[in-house]
């Protein structure tokens, strides 16, 4: 039976209980993967060749990245925590089994500083690093790095298991809270995440749409800040077309007071890969931190 989303007629239509009444349709051209995993459903296709979006992956009927736009989040996620940390050598990346995560982090170990040292990845769903390799090898690439572990686990395990003052910065690449990564929106999970990060620690995870999860966003911004103990927790708004009203935000969290989240203390363009970005800035890092009116008081 195909996947969630596979319509008899050759097309591929997303609707989710997080954003009812609302879909969005892809044709399909041909459908590279589809099977039911132990934890979701996972897809992979190949979109019209008329249009720009080329191979897409989708989890439970969501579309989590296509070739024309992955860029915008995975650029987004490690360079907001990782030019707002002073020296970031130790990186975790809980999630992101795709891998755009780390390639994007290990732009800073390549630069001219070298600084990351380590970057450690855990994802509950092996199948989605394997499909990736797979598929999508130029947003795989960073598994290859010998500085790069893949662990196939449970990120909540992982946290629980890890040593105090492990790591400079944790990336929580995580699906919506409703599939098998609900536990990673939970108390005990964020406590551990704050308990493993060195002082001066960033922490940067999804955070769902402004336009659509306001009331959920509200809520997790005075979790992480009042009952989990982060010194500053910041919205940032990314635009990327194919997610639910075209955006996606991500919630940055500072372990330190000192630590100013929305102007980079190394900004890109001093680390000599700024050409190689195609949506990441300085000035794209302080602008994503200015929401519209509406939801200007999240960052107040």
């Amino acid at each position: 039976m195909p996947g969630p989303g596979l319509l008899p007629d050759g097309w591929f239509r997303e609707e989710s209980t997080m954003w009812p009444g609302q879909g969005q349709g892809l044709k399909v051209e041909k459908v590279l993967y589809d099977a039911k995993t132990d934890f979701q459903h996972l897809t992979v296709f190949e979109s019209d060749p008329k249009g720009p979006w080329g191979t897409v992956m989708t989890l439970d009927g969501a579309i989590q990245f296509t070739d024309y736009d992955e860029f915008v989040y995975h650029e987004m996620l490690a360079n907001l925590s990782l030019t707002t940390h002073k020296k970031p050598e130790r990186v975790l990346v809980i999630g992101g089994g795709d891998g755009g995560v780390v390639r994007e982090v290990l732009r800073h170990k390549n630069t001219k500083e070298g600084i990351v040292q380590s970057v450690e990845l855990v994802d509950i769903d092996g199948a989605v690093i394997e499909q990736s390799k797979l598929h999508f090898p130029q947003i795989a690439c960073g598994f290859a790095d010998p500085c790069v572990t893949a662990t196939v686990g449970d990120g909540v395990a992982f946290v629980k298991a890890a040593a105090d003052n492990a790591y400079d910065v944790i990336i929580i690449d995580t699906t919506d809270p409703d599939g098998p990564a609900s536990e990673l929106f939970g108390a005990d999970f964020y406590r551990n995440v704050l308990r493993i990060l060195r002082p001066g620690g960033i922490v940067c995870n999804q955070g769902e749409s402004v336009w659509l999860h306001r009331p959920l966003i509200e809520t997790m911004m005075g979790f992480l800040k009042k009952e989990i103990g982060f010194a500053t927790v910041k919205y940032a708004m990314i635009y990327i077309p194919t997610y639910p009203c075209g955006s996606i935000g991500t919630l940055v969290c500072a372990k330190s007071p000192e630590t100013d989240v929305v102007v980079p203390v190394r900004p890109v363009e001093s680390l000599g890969f700024a050409k190689d970005l195609k949506y990441y800035s300085t000035d794209m890092h302080k602008a994503s931190f200015v929401l519209p009116r509406f939801a200007a008081h999240l960052n107040e």
